[in-house]
This record gives C-alpha cells, sequence and structure tokens, in this order.
C-alpha cells in the first residue's frame, strides 16, 4: 500500500502559507509531509525561500504530519555538526516523526559562500563522510572528527530524539543510487524509475523505505493549468545537470527560455481530470515506491486540496 503525502514547495510560497497548507493537506488525508530546503527559489516567479529548520519548527505544532526534508545539503552551505543539531531539534519537535532527507545539493543554494562547487564525485564523498559525522553526534557522546571534508572538535548533542534520526539518502542516477543504498536508511527521487529503486534495493537498501515526489497543478482546465505550471516551474523539465550547476535564479531563467508550455504540458497532470493524476501516482507505485508526496503548483491550493480528497483519493 503507497502511503501519499504533500509536498511543502519553499520556493513558491512563504512560512505562514506552508504551515496553512500543511494543515489543509492533514484535513484533506494527507498522510505526510515533504519539505524542500532551497537558500534560493529556482526563478523570480517563484519568489521564496524561507529557512526550512524555522517552518519545521511551525510544522511541529500546526499538525501531526510525519516530516521530510527534500532534501537537504549537510555538506557546504552547513557543516554536518550543525545540520545534525538542526535535525535532532527538529526530530524532536515532530516527536520522532522527522527524517533528513539528504543530497548532494545544487550550486543554485550552496556557491553562497564562495567556495569552489565540487565535482558530482567529490560531493558523493562529502556526503558520505557528512552522514559519518551526523550518526555519530546523534549517538549523544562527545564527537572529534577529522576527516578528508570535515573536522568536528569536542561537539555533543544535549538536545536529541529517543531514536537517531533517519536519513534517506536522494539519488537522480545509478552511482548515486548505489551510495544511497550503502549509506541511507532510505531513498528519494522525483523519477519514477524502477532501475533506481532497483539499484538502490541491491546496493544494501533492501526493504528499506523509498520516496517520491511529484507536481501537479489541478486548474479549471488542463490548458489554465499548464501555463501556471509553465510560469512557476520551467526548470522542471531542463534536462542532465544543469540543475546541479546553474548558480543563480537568473541562469535558471535564462536556461528555461529553451523549454515550451507543451513540454511543461506533457511532463505532469494539469486541469480537472482525475484519470492523469490516478495514472500518475499508479506510474511511480509501480517503479517501487512505498511513499509518495503530490505539490500542487500555485495559489489555487485550497480548491487543490478539496479535488485530492473528493475525486483522486476515492478513485485510487
Amino acid at each position: 500500500m503507497v502511503s501519499i503525502g504533500y509536498f511543502l514547495s519553499c520556493e513558491e510560497f512563504g512560512p505562514r502559507e506552508l504551515v496553512q497548507q500543511a494543515r489543509w493537506a492533514e484535513q484533506a488525508g494527507f498522510e505526510r509531509l515533504w519539505i524542500s530546503d532551497h537558500y534560493h527559489p529556482w526563478n523570480s516567479e517563484q519568489g521564496n525561500s524561507p529557512f526550512v529548520w524555522s517552518v519545521i519548527g511551525a510544522l511541529s505544532e500546526a499538525t501531526t504530519l510525519p516530516v521530510t526534508t527534500a532534501v537537504t545539503c549537510p555538506t557546504v552551505r552547513l557543516h554536518p555538526a550543525v545540520v545534525a543539531q538542526a535535525a535532532a531539534t527538529a526530530a524532536v519537535q515532530c516527536q520522532g516523526g522527522f527524517t533528513l532527507g539528504v543530497g548532494t545539493g545544487e550550486a543554485l543554494n550552496e556557491h553562497i559562500l564562495g567556495g569552489r562547487w565540487p565535482s558530482a564525485p567529490e560531493r558523493l564523498e562529502m556526503l558520505d563522510e557528512a552522514v559519518e559525522v551526523m550518526r555519530a553526534l546523534w549517538t549523544g557522546e562527545s564527537v572529534t572528527h577529522r576527516g578528508r571534508h570535515y573536522t568536528v572538535e569536542n561537539a555533543r548533542l544535549h538536545t536529541r530524539p529517543e531514536s537517531p534520526v533517519p536519513v534517506y539518502v536522494s539519488a537522480f542516477g545509478p552511482h548515486a543510487a548505489r551510495v544511497a543504498g550503502r549509506i541511507g536508511d532510505g531513498f528519494c527521487s522525483t523519477m519514477p524509475d524502477d532501475s533506481l529503486v532497483s539499484e538502490f534495493r541491491s546496493s544494501g537498501g533492501g526493504d528499506k523505505p523509498t520516496q517520491a515526489g511529484f507536481k501537479v497543478c489541478h486548474a479549471p482546465t488542463a490548458e489554465a493549468g499548464a501555463k501556471t505550471a509553465y510560469r512557476l516551474w520551467p526548470n522542471e523539465q531542463l534536462p542532465g545537470e544543469l540543475a546541479q550547476l546553474l548558480p543563480t535564479p537568473e541562469h535558471f531563467e535564462q536556461a528555461s527560455t529553451l523549454v515550451t508550455e507543451e513540454m511543461v504540458a506533457s511532463a505532469l497532470p494539469t486541469g480537472p481530470d482525475v484519470q492523469p493524476y490516478v495514472d500518475t501516482v499508479r506510474q511511480y507505485a509501480e517503479a517501487g515506491y512505498d511513499e509518495l508526496y503530490v505539490a500542487q503548483i500555485g495559489p489555487d491550493q485550497e480548491s487543490f486540496f478539496e479535488f485530492w480528497s473528493t475525486e483522486v483519493a476515492p478513485a485510487l
């Protein structure tokens, strides 16, 4: 049985809006929450980037739903010792219902301190060491660590949950999926690709949980939904490693001029017809994911939750 959650987009909404969406999601029957962790939006139309840890604190009081970050980069902008403290506090606030989703990040968010943006293999190596540091700190012991990428000296977390924070690792290619299988307590992605899930499971992931998220745009017509999605999220259709390498929202806006409204319309469910939403859920479920997270694009959030709870959920 696939569990359906709601995906909170920190790039598109401010902190108070996100908390309200979480309340609506719980009322509509969604079972869990994903929340993105960005320093910048992808483009100026999206227009937001609240600090995710502040929002998670508010979510812990506003809903009872478990929360996963999708995803935090604990390697460049924030030292893993700081992320370990933030995640431990979030887990206490959420009464154990918090999962730290991690990934190797994008230059868009991580270049801001002026350092060199590492290559993909080096970023995976940094992530591996970062997870090791965080897990050591979650034991509650005093940690001194001198590794290739990180140094920690006499650090100890005094506020932490009863159990270590689960770490789910994001992957968009086979090598990263193998790393996720080796070091992760679970796996997360945004691609309905059964080969990635299989790579994760065969590389040590076994029967650990798998998560995936996707975007939709419920609207009065499919054309209106596609227009809204194209205005706000054309970057979703950029190919290859551009999303990891472009450093500013302006660069994404320039690259997104290559994306057409037709490309966006063909890539995600839009409009009032239930079937495309059901088909998308089925596609991800058949790829082997245990948890799915749905993000409604645009300001028309209340009608989306009504549509999902009264029409899509019964059809599922």
